[in-house]
């Protein structure tokens, strides 16, 4: 037997699986921020900037205006203090120490040329001895950017990156290099991989890759509370076939309980840890690259909110703006407001707010409250609605 849970205890078990279960703290604490990147399992990095940089915003989506210093210190700080390392695991990410030995597998099918984007594999085979020239160069003249190269700056997009960044990436993918430092703002400088991570870390036992991928599956559950089969692949990028066995064994060790959620298709898997709470005491705006919401159609089923990010949108077919974030408040996604920090300015210029249908009194007043915390913490000392 299969038991059904209603919609919104299932939303409730996601929303408290992902940090929101509880009213934030009065003053956000290293510790708050320490716990929440270890229940999200990572922070996806990503380039663009209208607000702020992708991975700063989930921890202050739940615990508030927290020092960005913090973060930047966990993960390019002095080496031996160091709780977070870059790689490969949704999209670019940064995510918490414990979890590098589970993925030095996909390192190593780089590393042979199975894994990572097609256009860079050349370097773990007929181009591989070009890859381990500038490995070499890095181990004696220290840690090094693309722009460091000869030749070395590149124009916009990945596809046109310079040939020194190519091979980098191809490193880093590979795990011969890790991120020292980011310069600049975002410029990834790179170093060898066992002078950034903790020895105590690259010391631990690498699992076999079905054991990694089993670690990384229960890990996914853990953070989602409840899931598809295809969302907890989704979580860290799995295929198919890393992981369908291993959701099985999950399921008969009671790990993973399959349910169905009321009114929906197919099976979810509850993790059985995920608590259910009462209520979700909440008011949080939500960046587009947030774990709770990157998997669209997951945020549709259990929010009934479609959501589509403007900037990989014509202007033209735009619904709700370019950088449109949702808005949290209790248990349901109730609005979204088109952002941009113009820091030149010291303005946070919110383009547009469109109201959800059904959205409860008061919530409009409550967006209000949380864009004020947002443009204090973002030390811009006037708002302007457009």
């Amino acid at each position: 037997m299969v038991d059904t849970i209603s919609l919104s205890e299932a939303r409730r078990i996601a929303l408290a699986a992902q940090g929101f279960g509880k009213a934030r703290l009065g003053v956000p604490t290293k510790s708050a921020l320490a716990r929440t990147t270890s229940a999200l399992g990572l922070h996806q990095i990503d380039s663009v900037n209208v607000l702020a940089r992708a991975h700063y915003l989930p921890a202050f989506s739940r615990i508030g205006a927290y020092d960005r210093d913090w973060l930047d210190h966990a993960a390019w700080g002095p080496h031996a203090k160091r709780r977070l390392f870059e790689y490969w695991a949704h999209e670019a990410s940064l995510l918490p120490l414990d979890l590098h030995p589970t993925l030095r597998w996909r390192m190593a099918k780089a590393d042979r040329g199975e894994a990572g984007w097609m256009g860079l594999r050349i370097f773990a085979g007929e181009r591989r001895a070009e890859a381990l020239a500038l490995l070499d160069r890095i181990r004696t003249d220290g840690p090094m950017a693309a722009g460091d190269f000869e030749g070395g700056r590149s124009r916009a997009g990945w596809w046109e990156w310079c040939e020194a960044k190519q091979i980098l990436e191809w490193l880093f993918w590979s795990g011969h290099v890790t991120t020292a430092t980011r310069r600049g703002g975002f410029e990834r400088v790179y170093d060898l991989t066992e002078r950034v991570i903790p020895a105590d870390i690259l010391a631990l036992p690498t699992p076999e890759p079905a054991a990694a991928q089993r670690a990384l599956i229960e890990r996914s559950a853990r953070s989602l509370g409840i899931a598809t089969a295809s969302e907890l692949r989704d979580y860290f990028r799995l295929k198919p076939d890393e992981a369908r066995d291993t959701i099985s064994d999950l399921q008969e060790e009671a790990v993973l309980l399959p349910v169905r959620i009321e009114g929906a298709s197919g099976l979810s898997y509850l993790h059985r840890d995920a608590r259910v709470p009462r209520r979700i005491n909440s008011a949080a705006l939500l960046s587009p690259f947030d774990p709770l919401i990157w998997e669209r159609s997951r945020t549709e089923r259990l929010f009934d909110f479609h959501y589509r990010i403007g900037i990989y949108t014509p202007a033209v077919k735009r619904t709700h703006g370019y950088y449109d974030l949702p808005f949290l408040l209790g248990d349901r996604i109730v609005a979204r407001t088109d952002l941009k920090a113009d820091r030149k300015s010291g303005r946070l210029i919110i383009h547009s707010i469109h109201m959800e249908v059904g959205a409860p009194d008061g919530a409009r007043d409550a967006l209000l409250v949380e864009l004020q915390i947002l443009a204090d913490w973002l030390g811009l000392p006037e708002i302007q609605i457009s």
